[in-house]
């Protein structure tokens, strides 16, 4: 998408599986299942997207997908099918050096394995070498001191490396990462979990993370598994929608498989999604 002199893309670092059940909460599979099939194992499958924005002035990455680190260990578990990020970035004319900001929504392994990637010696080191990577404070030190009920979720050699090349930015609240992008915590899925926001002229476009991780999730009682705050969750993703609908913010999903991005509308008590590519 093409605003004025800004470039706006989504883009993939691959997809990934994981229980239909988990991410859809309470939801019954009875229900869940009528609108994304699970294969024999009960998983279905999530594309982890990113955004890409180029300005004049710098290029900036939302969420980095779970990189090269680990595919084939989690090519079992999770039928990691990723380390397709700087692939797809090339079609936009960009090397990692060339990625200046990027800005995680939170630390799991599946939108910030690729921060980091092995060198020749099998150390962890940071992908885009000229960046600097921004998250909440909240978040990193959830990171570095996970609870047992998320520790599975976290790689310290995605972070890590990060801080040690003194290439991270701890924010706290809400801040303008350059004109026209802010981020903002949102909490819900996880501590120090945040939104982006981007506007540029009269558009407006919402990465959510995982607030409404799918077009799917625009049903209010689709809440994953995974939230540590179920209500935090709801609360916002009323919020965002809301705006959405009533000012034509075009939402971009953090795992949507082929329908990645729309504006929604309010019709008959139900949101509905119209799909728009950026």
């Amino acid at each position: 998408m093409q605003l004025g002199n800004i470039k706006i893309n989504t883009i993939t670092d691959g997809s990934l599986s994981v229980d239909g059940g988990s991410m859809f909460g309470k939801t019954p599979k009875i229900v869940w299942e009528t609108i994304v099939k699970p294969d024999r194992k009960n998983r279905i499958r999530l594309d982890m997207n990113s955004i890409v924005i180029q300005t004049p002035n710098q290029n900036i990455l939302i969420d980095t997908g779970a990189g090269s680190k680990r595919v084939e260990k989690l090519k079992e578990t999770h039928l990691l099918n990723g380390n397709k990020l700087i692939k797809n970035m090339k079609r936009l004319g960009l090397t990692a050096r060339d990625i200046d900001t990027v800005i995680l929504t939170h630390l799991h392994f599946d939108v910030a394995g690729g921060c980091t990637k092995l060198d020749r010696t099998g150390n962890s080191v940071p992908t885009f070498p000229n960046a600097t990577y921004i998250v909440q404070k909240k978040a990193f030190e959830d990171a570095v001191s996970p609870t047992e009920f998320n520790k599975k979720s976290f790689f310290e050699d995605d972070f890590l490396p990060i801080q040690e090349a003194g290439q991270i930015k701890l924010i706290e609240g809400e801040e303008e990462i350059c004109p026209g992008v802010v981020a903002s915590e949102a909490g819900g899925h996880s501590i120090g979990h945040q939104v982006v926001k981007i506007s540029v002229g009269s558009e407006r476009i919402a990465f959510l993370g995982e607030l409404v991780p799918t077009h799917h999730h625009l049903s209010l009682d689709h809440i994953s598994g995974f939230d540590q705050f179920p209500n935090e969750t709801l609360e916002k993703k009323k919020m965002f929608i809301e705006n959405a609908v009533n000012n034509g913010w075009i939402i971009v999903f953090s795992h949507s498989t082929g329908i990645v991005s729309g504006y929604i509308q309010h019709k008959n008590k139900k949101f509905i999604l119209l799909p728009v590519e950026i």
